[in-house]
């Protein structure tokens, strides 16, 4: 579609939905067509409401996650069926054809989602949606054969293209409902729902409303609920925890990473109960403060989360989590959390687990973790520490999940705009090492010796000799995830050193006082098999470019776009937007300071 100055004969209306008689109509050139995957949207020309480009590889991050849950919560229905199904067939032997098998029908018709026996009590928790409704329970107390559709619930839609994309784009999708509490977003969403068509219309729904009381007022309704806000998302995790039925899906997106990895550790820990550390693993310690926040929100309702994919992404931190209810199973988040202690002069840091448990016969009790975990001081360099956290320390990926998602989407390449990225994270996610938090960065090493540092593959091969585990990680090209202690490290680094001497340093600094110890192991530098992961020996790419300038945060809806915001948008597209403006946005003075600076064509 062309825009031909014909009008757009319709406005919605906000209280119901429907045109009215009194639109005011709309010219096509007030608004861009903007396409991605399937959905397209009309887009106003100045920047009312939010649209970032940049977001396509969380869009189809988000679909090719969403497709693999809708694939797995059939293949648990169909098996809770069939355990259902054993399950009645052994209670027929052992007590008759009444009996128990009655007495599980008439405890679902009064309102119990698995029946009267206490075995199948059991299966619920690890089953998707588990509760009556999300079982799919006629009048009768009966389950039936098939599963309903997931909702979707998009707690912030802005534009309504998220939406729209789940709509079109997923086999198998229920009901998808669009919220926001911006009059100007929910008028954009619904004439975008209107412009893809009936399809689109009959599955997408708007509404005006708070997404926080929304989800309070929808407890455990949706399948999966979507969180992508315009900065923190710790607003509306408590309601969004609830809101999500059992085993259901939760999608979550923080984009204020100055705040989570370390520039103001006072705000983060007022927003997510968790002080950061500056470090080169501070976005994936981003990614773990997320966790354990909405594990910690989770708690409160007898909740737990199973992380199936996290990854750091352009300028944002995205996570993938299942939500299960179990009072027994929510006792063991403290095994899960940790504390992190960084050496303010080397690379060393150490975790330090926040409980632990010690078993006797059946039974287990929870008690706190042995500590300190560290000395007063370094045991490395003689510097003191910075204690950060406490984060989540336990895997933040399903390996299965990640191979699978890959595969899928491998299958399906042409539905991705942004293929290329989403499977190079996928492929580097699926070769990290499961159960090592954080990492360590190669380049720091060398800097704190004042040393040449060794290749990644030289590194990697000193450390699998040693008789240890090591593998890169998606958040830093640079990055190396290993089990092998700060003490094993320092020493693979003094045997290089031996090697490849360094000039003096004064006795006083972090290198000089660890080079000053003699190592006790032996580092062994020949090329090792394993070296090279999968992907790097097939030349797999791994980390792309941005596909254009520009690329990253764009402006929040509603304000003005001058000169100065080049830096998000680009020369070309200020220079454009003004243009179409016609109007003074700035002072003529700044104007002209700005054209003499080369941002104005």
């Amino acid at each position: 579609m062309e825009a031909s100055g014909e009008k757009v004969e319709f406005e919605v209306n906000l209280m119901n939905g429907e045109p009215t008689a009194q639109a005011q109509p709309l010219h096509h050139d007030d608004f861009k067509i903007i396409k991605e995957g399937e959905a397209e949207i009309l887009m106003h020309a100045k920047n009312a409401v939010f649209y970032n480009k940049a977001q396509v590889n969380n869009r189809d991050m988000s679909i090719a996650v969403l497709r693999k849950f809708i694939s797995i919560r059939k293949q648990e229905h169909e098996a809770f069926l069939s355990r259902r199904k054993n399950g009645k067939k052994r209670e027929t032997k052992a007590v008759g054809a009444t009996g128990c098998e009655n007495s599980v029908d008439a405890a679902m018709h009064n309102g119990e989602s698995n029946g009267g026996c206490e075995g199948a009590r059991e299966i619920s928790g690890d089953v998707a949606c588990s509760n009556t409704k999300d079982r799919n329970v006629d009048d009768e107390g009966k389950v039936q054969q098939e599963l309903r559709p997931p909702r979707v619930l998009e707690a912030l839609a802005a534009s309504g293209l998220r939406a729209l994309r789940y709509a079109r784009e997923i086999d198998g999708i229920g009901q998808v409902v669009a919220l926001d509490n911006d009059p100007v977003s929910v008028e954009a969403c619904r004439r975008n729902i209107k412009f893809n068509g009936s399809a689109v219309s009959s599955k997408v729904e708007s509404h005006l409303v708070d997404a926080r009381v929304y989800m309070l007022t929808h407890p455990k309704e949706f399948d999966v609920v979507d969180l992508d806000p315009y900065g923190t998302p710790s607003i509306f995790l408590d309601s969004a925890v609830q809101s999500v039925a059992d085993g259901g899906l939760l999608m979550c997106t923080a984009t204020d990473m100055a705040v989570l990895c370390g520039g103001n550790g006072e705000v983060c820990y007022s927003k997510y109960g968790s002080y950061p550390l500056r470090a080169k693993y501070c976005h994936e310690m981003a990614l773990r403060i997320l966790l354990a926040c909405i594990e910690s929100h989770a708690n409160r309702y007898k909740r737990y989360i199973v992380p199936v994919l996290s990854v750091q992404m352009d300028f944002y931190v995205r996570v993938f989590v299942r939500i299960y209810t179990s009072a027994s199973a929510m006792k063991n988040t403290p095994l899960k959390l940790s504390y992190v202690y960084q050496c303010t002069g080397c690379d060393s840091f150490h975790l330090q687990p926040l409980a632990r448990t010690v078993t006797k016969n059946t039974s287990v009790r929870y008690l706190p973790g042995f500590g300190p975990a560290v000395s007063h001081d370094c045991s490395d360099c003689g510097k003191k520490y910075n204690m950060g956290g406490p984060i989540w320390s336990a895997p933040i990926h399903d390996q299965e999940w990640v191979a699978s998602i890959a595969e899928d989407a491998k299958s399906m390449k042409d539905h991705y705009p942004a293929y290329d990225r989403i499977s190079a994270v996928l492929t580097t996610v699926s070769e990290e090492l499961p159960d090592v938090p954080l990492f360590l960065s190669l380049h720091n090493l060398g800097a704190t010796l004042k040393c040449t540092s060794p290749s990644a593959v030289v590194f990697r091969s000193a450390v699998i000799n040693a008789g240890y585990s090591i593998s890169g990680t998606h958040v830093n090209p640079l990055g190396l995830k290993t089990n092998a202690p700060m003490d094993v490290i320092w020493d693979i680094m003094r045997c290089w050193v031996k090697n490849h001497p360094v000039k003096s340093q004064p006795p006083d600094q972090p290198g000089s006082i660890i080079l000053a110890k003699e190592p006790v192991l032996k580092g062994n530098f020949a090329r090792a098999v394993a070296s090279l992961s999968k992907a790097q020996a097939k030349k797999v790419k791994r980390f792309l470019p941005n596909p254009e300038r520009y690329w990253g945060p764009k402006i929040k809806a509603g304000r003005q776009i001058t000169s100065k915001h080049v830096s998000l948008l680009g020369a070309e597209a200020i220079a454009d937007l003004m243009k179409h403006d016609g109007e003074d946005d700035e002072p003529e003075t700044k104007r002209k300071k700005t054209e003499e600076s080369g941002f104005h064509s």
